[in-house]
């Protein structure tokens, strides 16, 4: 287990070091001058754009820059805003809790509310629950996130006055309730999906018919021998979708007034930050990795076949 860690690791840096290095072309090699197009149509001197420029290092060629950008991520630094002179690394931290919880609360509406319409469908294949939960998932697949985002504001909140349209505070689980169900309804109608393919088929199963024919109680059936090999490809689809969470979460801020890593991926997008829009990627990078690399590991739990040479 121990090698496996080791070689996933390694395997990670040159996947880490080619998004990274991508993303950083794509920001820094753009034409235009994101330091003079701060100051709009405001008369500015060029020795002062100058000044500013060496003193966040962007008058230095685009290799030693993003050197200077790897070998600063150690120690914390993910550079420094251009607008503000923050930095980025205090944005992250302000903005990382409200994403994460946001996208806690909508991953756990996915796992739980997803894998039970699946178990539901799976085990009532070609009935009436069945056909309900395909109808629903297909509902929630072809609309737009941001329409749905619209039309629970407009049920919700506007007809039904259950919840505020907008988040005031994103501290409060109860408000951030209905942008998290807006984030996890395309994720949710994905697992239910796969849960409910995955149970129909294992039903059909050699093992099952052994565990049947032995007399082991039902419950038992279902739960250990069942649902457990069922749930190997729904945790690979849940282990690359917490980093599609994080990075989906842009227009649900949006639509909710969230100021979380979302909101701030895009204000820096629209005034063209690049070390704010660099250091934001590499987070959900390192993010996606991480959960890889433990979605493998679990495997060999859900499934005691499974080992790590």
């Amino acid at each position: 287990m121990g090698r496996y860690v080791a070689r996933r690791l390694l395997q990670m840096i040159p996947v880490f070091i080619g998004v990274t290095l991508l993303v950083f072309l794509m920001m820094y090699a753009l034409p235009g001058d994101p330091v003079r197009a701060l100051y709009g149509d405001q008369a500015i001197d060029q020795a002062q754009i100058a000044a500013i420029k060496a003193d966040l290092g962007l008058d230095l060629p685009l290799w030693q820059q993003y050197l200077n950008y790897l070998f600063g991520l150690p120690r914390g630094d993910f550079g420094t805003q251009i607008a503000t002179g923050l930095p980025v690394g205090e944005v992250i931290a302000r903005a990382l809790p409200i994403t994460a919880r946001l996208a806690l609360l909508a991953f756990l509406i996915t796992v739980v509310i997803g894998v039970a319409m699946g178990m539901i469908a799976g085990l009532k294949a070609g009935r009436w629950p069945d056909t309900i939960v395909l109808f629903v998932t297909l509902l929630f697949i072809s609309v737009p996130v941001f329409v749905l985002g619209y039309i629970y504001q407009y049920v919700f909140s506007n007809t039904l006055g259950w919840t505020s349209p907008l988040v005031n505070d994103s501290e409060d689980l109860g408000e951030l309730l209905m942008p998290a169900f807006v984030l996890a309804s395309l994720s949710l109608a994905y697992v239910a999906r796969l849960t409910r393919s995955s149970i129909a088929e294992n039903r059909r199963a050699d093992y099952m018919r052994t565990a049947i024919a032995k007399g082991l109680p039902q419950r038992r059936v279902l739960s250990v021998h069942l649902l457990r090999n069922s749930m190997i490809p729904v945790v690979t689809f849940l282990g690359v979708d917490i980093g599609t969470l994080m990075a989906g979460a842009v227009v649900t801020e949006g639509i909710f007034n969230i100021n979380g890593i979302g909101s701030e991926l895009f204000t820096a997008l629209f005034r063209r930050e690049g070390s704010t829009v660099v250091g934001l990627v590499t987070l959900i990078v390192i993010i996606y990795l991480a959960v890889s690399l433990l979605v493998d590991l679990l495997y060999a739990v859900l499934d005691p076949r499974i080992r790590y040479a």
